[in-house]
């Protein structure tokens, strides 16, 4: 109880006597050092705020304007042409201004108007200039005179050195496509992989929705995109996360992986020590808009947890994201406990040293978990539902819901996990998917699915982290995560023990164990879940595939866009392990719009199926060159198309939602929404290249991470193309359909991969023939 004592600033005791009050002056102090720190970040935040909302001008900006019209004025001119003289006949009359000062006052009122005029006319500028995009459909490596020309203007109105939040004023909002032209993209999508019967009915239904119901639903579309920042957004982040009632571990949430070949440090604590501050450096970064804007690009999500940590809040249908601000503590799960573990102290951040102190000290305690509390985060892994129940009965007051508030209003939740994972052993592969499979839903009690993220933490000293979906797609966590391990290695580092660098405090009170108290009832409900959740845990076919020696460099030899390269290369595997073709599923960012998030490119197109018939076939290589580059060329314009606002499946959706919203029944946007996509693919790219140094530290080299299957009888497939010379991929399946192998599929792709590498390679000359042509000329010669 030592620790609750200290957090008390002050005791008062009643006595015959009168009160006797006893102040704490440490206690004091550290809620001076908070206060004072939170009023720091008020300022920083607020100065922020006044940057970003004059952007493109700054706040300097105003100063110029205000002299430039005092000294024109100066000067004998009205730069105002007699406005400034009817803002001074309107200021109120008063003794204590001369008429000298009046007219200074309304230069200044004046030049205030005019500037934020300027300001909103650059912006519109802006924002119109960010609507062009012909820059992504010109071949690579010819500019027009017009992209120049383009490119020039944004530097002139981005003006200098933009915050991470500059640009979401000047962003275009995400353009509503014509019904008649998502109709035909469909059905040029959908025409391979039917019969003409199929079709045919299939385009009979289309005709009928763009002649009757689509104009309609249309209509409100339209009207939705002019009122909210992005008609897509809001609905597909409520109806595709927030309503799923099935479990988010494996269905929804996503890992990602530490360094493949790396281990900083052997010791747990340390390694968690490192992440952690890490972890609050970036926030850091965040809260003061430091972290640099990909221009023009859309920066939402990454202000969700900037602006505070987010968790899940579950009722009976829908469920909602909460965002609480400047969270100090982060809760800890080991071996059943949970703990709440502060990372601030009088004031500051604590050091990795002191982190590792505090970690340390949770690994050490040996108290054992109350009945109920070890296996209670199965009602996060399990049906959404029982979880919303059991949450309204057993956490909705006492002592249950200050422990549940606790978790939830942390920074994000920590996983001290007792087992060793990695690629090692004798078994380097197995291992490594077994590495996998743990991030993924671990023991299916042991992480915190609704948190925004769970950083995962084992004995061995590996780290990882499961995230969850709805607030924000893998690109934002694997921004978070590149930062976390290369500031973690190259500027946290270790001492030679394996320890953290720095001191500790010795005030730091230790971490606090939360309580609860758990009925019987409550712990058949935790049973049950948890044995809903292992069912599809134990389901889950995971395969990690590094593949070396083979990666964008290779492939920009051959002249073929690396992502258009691994598509069609996954086309390939699928028909040779299947026996056909399939939906495929890519996921694409729409982040020059406002507010965007992904779109769909439907990577399976008639143009790559034609070249895998002519390469299985047999067709000559000239043919098969000519075919790949043809469907290459197919998918880098779907991809530009799709991130541009021209893709198919977000506006059928949308369409969807209306006609539900308006109780109209549309069978051929029901036929569309229901298709099922086997092969689901997503590209994990490499945002932060200058954090790691691949020529002087090759074995630092980040995994990527991956998801669980989305259909029963299907693949999911995340890969990263990491520098030059190696793919990582991470293909998942279910044991229950016996159609499936992940490891058989992730062989398919590696030959198929090679297989286009040699075909698209030039050709190298033969050696002996061109000694025999030699001889044959020198003979001519004699």
């Amino acid at each position: 109880m030592a620790e609750a004592h200290q957090a008390v600033a002050f005791q008062f005791t009643i006595t015959p006597e009168g009160i006797d009050l006893q102040l704490s002056h440490q206690a004091l102090r550290q809620v001076y050092l908070s206060g004072l720190r939170s009023w720091k970040k008020r300022v920083t935040r607020l100065k922020n705020n006044v940057i970003t909302g004059v952007y493109p001008a700054s706040p300097s900006s105003w100063l110029f304007v205000v002299i430039a019209i005092l000294a024109t004025m100066y000067t004998r001119s009205d730069p105002s042409m007699g406005l400034i003289a009817k803002i001074q006949e309107h200021l109120p009359v008063s003794d204590s201004l001369s008429v000298q000062c009046r007219t200074v006052v309304s230069a200044v009122l004046f030049s205030t108007l005019l500037w934020f005029s300027l300001i909103f006319t650059m912006r519109l500028c802006l924002k119109q200039l960010l609507s062009y995009h012909g820059w992504m459909f010109e071949q690579h490596g010819k500019v027009s005179n017009t992209t120049k020309i383009w490119a020039a203007m944004v530097r002139i109105f981005s003006g200098r050195q933009p915050l991470l939040y500059s640009y979401q004023g000047s962003l275009p909002n995400l353009p509503v496509p014509a019904v008649k032209d998502t109709v035909k993209r469909y059905l040029e999508s959908a025409r391979l992989l039917m019969s003409d019967a199929e079709y045919e009915r299939m385009t009979t239904l289309a005709k009928e929705f763009e002649s009757s119901l689509g104009n309609r639903l249309q209509w409100y579309l339209k009207l939705k995109a002019m009122w909210a920042s992005n008609y897509v957004s809001d609905w597909w982040e409520e109806y595709v996360y927030l309503r799923g009632r099935g479990p988010l571990m494996v269905n929804s949430n996503y890992y990602g992986m530490d360094f493949l070949y790396v281990t900083p440090t052997p010791i747990q604590a340390a390694r968690a020590g490192n992440t952690l501050h890490a972890c609050l450096l970036y926030r850091r970064k965040l809260n003061r808009e430091e972290i640099k804007p990909v221009s023009p690009h859309c920066s939402a999500d990454r202000c969700y947890w900037a602006m505070g940590e987010t968790s899940r809040f579950f009722c009976v249908y829908l469920d909602s994201l909460i965002h609480w601000q400047d969270s100090e503590y982060v809760a800890v799960f080991h071996r059943g406990r949970y703990f709440r573990l502060w990372l601030y102290h009088a004031g500051r951040m604590l050091s990795p040293r002191e982190i590792e102190h505090q970690i340390q000290h949770i690994l050490d305690d040996p108290s054992p978990p109350v009945p109920g509390e070890a296996k209670l985060a199965a009602l996060t892994a399990g049906d959404r539902i029982p979880w919303a129940q059991a949450r309204k009965e057993f956490f909705s007051s006492g002592v249950n819901k200050r422990s549940l508030d606790c978790i939830e209003k942390a920074a994000f939740f920590v996983a001290l996990d007792d087992d060793e994972q990695g690629m090692m052993g004798d078994d380097p592969a197995g291992n490594l998917d077994r590495y996998a499979k743990s991030l993924l839903h671990g023991k299916c009690y042991d992480r915190w699915f609704d948190k925004s993220f769970t950083v995962v933490l084992y004995k061995n000293g590996k780290n990882g982290l499961n995230a969850e979906h709805s607030w924000a797609d893998a690109p934002i966590m694997a921004h978070v995560w590149e930062y976390v391990m290369t500031t973690d290695c190259f500027q946290l580092g270790y001492t030679e023990e394996g320890h953290c660098k720095g001191d500790v405090a010795s005030s730091l009170p230790p971490p606090t164990r939360l309580t609860w108290d758990i009925p019987a009832e409550c712990q058949e409900r935790i049973e049950r879940s948890l044995a809903v959740a292992q069912t599809l845990a134990d389901d889950v076919d995971f395969h990690v595939l590094p593949i070396q020696d083979f990666g964008k460099g290779a492939i920009k030899k051959c002249k073929i866009s690396p992502d258009a390269f691994i598509q069609i290369a996954l086309q390939l595997a699928y028909y040779r392990n299947r026996g056909s073709f399939t939906l495929t599923y890519e996921a694409s960012m729409t982040r020059l719009f406002r507010e965007g998030r992904t779109e769909t490119v439907r990577s399976c197109t008639s143009e790559s199926c034609t070249f895998v018939r002519a390469l299985e076939g047999g067709e000559s290589k000239e043919v098969c060159r000519h075919l790949f580059r043809t469907a290459a060329e197919k998918h880098q314009h779907l991809y530009r198309m799709a991130m541009t606002g021209g893709g198919i499946d977000r506006h059928l959706f949308c369409l969807y939602i209306v006609s539900k919203y308006l109780g109209e029944e549309s069978p051929f946007l029901k036929e569309v929404l229901s298709e099922t996509w086997r092969l689901s693919t997503s590209q994990t790219p490499l945002q932060q290249v200058e954090l790691f140094d691949f020529v002087n530290h090759p074995d630092y080299t980040t995994c990527g991470g991956g998801f669980g299957p989305v259909a029963d009888d299907g693949y999911g497939v995340s890969y990263i193309i990491i520098g030059e010379n190696m793919i990582n991929l991470h293909i998942s399946c279910k044991h229950s359909c016996p159609q499936t192998d992940s490891h058989k599929f992730g062989a398919d792709i590696k030959k198929a991969l090679m297989d286009l590498l040699e075909l698209m390679s030039p050709e190298k000359p033969d050696p002996s023939r061109a000694e025999q042509n030699h001889l044959k000329n020198s003979k001519k010669d004699l």
